[in-house]
């Protein structure tokens, strides 16, 4: 049975954790858009400058499934709790010493090449993160509490909009407080120099919650000598479906919450304007990921996804018509519709999905790499689409057709990958997983 102590404890410390790693990771990717352009690539014409600062950008989530295997390893052979502490140490640092950079004026090339370094750092710290993060929440829901795991799992994902919130929220409040000249010369440093504050208090709560009873019985019998060779040889087929399953959620997250900001700001918009509908769904989205997520606990994680990605496909070709008409409301009502009523029914319920398709002794490693490698497509979305906008530019159109139908497609996999897989929300994660390769 669980302990609603620490029950609640592993919640809360999954949500907080995940709001300060995705506050730090997502400071980055706003600033991507809006300022390390300018600051960092200021050499550069302003649509390469783009291209090349979102490429920066998109180097974090290269590095994301290392941080998957690496800490999933030891997460699978030395607890969830040690590896939570050090990915929040190292994301923490990392986002603090972006802040304190030179500029390319400053010091020439070598500010872009510490820039995408500390970046790789960051995505290896979150990529790490996540999976112990909602293994936490997921291994402590055991007896009577297994039937609201989706809900308690989700936390961790719904910390992701929020942390966007506080980002956003960051950058904007420091703008507008500098005024945009001094925002541009040394504001854009506070929000990231606030993450040492924010790991301060990460660490405190973290450090509070046991390690779960699912991983501490389990390692006692044996713990697995290496978790990804067992993952590659006996579940394949089960990785490269969630691997399936998660890319739409994340190639739509990218377009959402990065490429539409540089895309709104090119096409008109006050960047204030465009970061205050993006800071609205994304508090919207925590709801929405809480309550698909809860839905999913009760017909299953399957159902909520495949409408999700469904409505998805239909509402990418919807989404730059609506930005396109040059109104403030629109833009907002595209971006609360896409972020925070449909991509959380696709994202939302990932969280327990990725956790129950694989066995204890390997589920830290599994879920992080089926996780991150799917993650990779928030990261080279925004990088693909301002180059096809920048190759519609040059040929007279705009490109949005072709971004659109890259979404829809993504999101098609996504049904597909989803209808061969199991209905994963019954199984009990004390019991060991069978490979989840037969449709049901």
């Amino acid at each position: 049975m669980s302990n609603p102590v620490q029950l609640r404890r592993a919640v809360a410390s999954s949500f907080l954790g995940s709001v300060i790693e995705y506050y730090d990771f997502l400071l980055y990717a706003t600033a991507s858009a809006v300022v390390f352009n300018k600051v960092f690539f200021s050499n550069l014409d302003p649509l390469v400058a783009t291209v090349a600062s979102l490429g920066t950008f998109a180097t974090g989530y290269l590095a994301r499934p290392i941080g998957g295997v690496v800490f999933g390893h030891f997460g699978d052979r030395l607890g969830r709790k040690r590896m939570l502490v050090l990915t929040m140490v190292l994301m923490g640092v990392a986002s603090f010493l972006i802040g304190l950079l030179p500029t390319y004026a400053q010091a020439g090339v070598l500010a872009p090449i510490a820039l995408v370094l500390l970046r790789v750092v960051q995505g290896i710290a979150v990529g790490g993160e996540w999976g112990g993060a909602v293994l936490m929440s997921a291994e402590h829901a055991t007896g009577h509490a297994t039937d609201r795991r989706g809900l308690w799992a989700s936390f961790t994902n719904a910390g992701a909009p929020f942390g966007m919130v506080l980002s956003t929220g960051a950058l904007s409040g420091t703008a507008a407080i500098v005024g945009n000249e001094a925002f541009l010369a040394w504001g854009w440093r506070v929000p990231f120099l606030i993450s040492i504050v924010l790991l301060a208090i990460g660490l405190f709560v973290r450090t509070r919650v046991e390690e779960t009873p699912v991983f501490s019985a389990a390692v006692k019998e044996s713990a697995s000598r290496a978790p990804l060779l067992d993952v590659l040889r006996d579940q394949p087929r089960t990785l490269l479906l969630g691997v399936g399953v998660g890319l739409a959620a994340f190639v739509a997250q990218g377009t959402l919450t990065t490429f539409l900001i540089a895309y709104g700001v090119g096409a008109g918009f006050e960047r204030q304007d465009v970061l205050n509908g993006l800071t609205l769904s994304s508090a919207l989205a925590v709801l929405g990921i809480l309550g698909w997520s809860a839905l999913s606990d009760r017909v299953g994680r399957r159902p909520v996804v495949v409408a999700g990605a469904l409505i998805m496909a239909v509402f990418a070709f919807a989404l730059f018509p609506l930005v396109n008409t040059g109104s403030v409301a629109l833009l907002t009502v595209a971006l609360v519709l896409g972020q925070s009523i449909i991509h959380p029914m696709m994202y939302g319920p990932l969280a327990a999905l990725y956790t129950e398709l694989f066995s204890t002794r390997t589920r830290y490693t599994g879920a992080s790499l089926g996780y991150q490698l799917a993650g990779l497509g928030a990261g080279l979305a925004p990088v693909l689409f301002a180059q096809i906008q920048a190759a519609g530019a040059r040929s007279g159109g705009g490109g949005t057709l072709v971004v659109s139908a890259v979404i829809a497609a993504a999101c098609l996999l996504a049904v597909a990958c989803t209808l061969a897989l199991k209905e994963t929300s019954r199984g009990d994660l004390a019991e060991p997983v069978p490979g989840y390769t037969t449709t049901s």
